[in-house]
């Protein structure tokens, strides 16, 4: 593989986990929660104010790809973002995600509930 390219991506992975550390931190969880998997979804839907179980709905097949949708339109919301926000979220995440967590966007609290 070419080593650009490698390089390329291991900014977009570290770009992405900044993203999260930043937009974990100012829902008032630890950063460093970004860093561990599976953990690091636990963390998402207490910012988002659902509960732990939709881990296990988020392991089923096609079931998680709307749960997916519907946590990252949550967390969006708990950011005060609208809808378009959220399919910003989905298909250009190395966009979207740097500006929740490094903008000024604010966090509200859960919009789960």
């Amino acid at each position: 593989m070419n080593d650009g390219l490698v390089i390329m991506y291991l900014a977009v992975i570290f770009l992405i986990i900044a993203s999260m550390w930043a937009i974990f931190a100012k829902a008032g969880k630890p950063g460093w929660a970004a860093l561990i998997p599976i953990y690091n979804l636990v963390i998402l839907l207490q910012i988002v104010g659902k509960p732990w179980w939709w881990l296990l709905l988020m392991m089923i097949p096609i079931l998680n790809v709307i749960f997916a949708i519907w946590t990252y339109n949550l967390l969006a919301k708990s950011f005060g973002k609208s809808e378009g926000f959220t399919v910003g979220l989905l298909l250009l995440s190395i966009i979207f995600f740097p500006i929740l967590g490094f903008g000024s966007a604010v966090y509200q609290g859960p919009a789960g509930k």
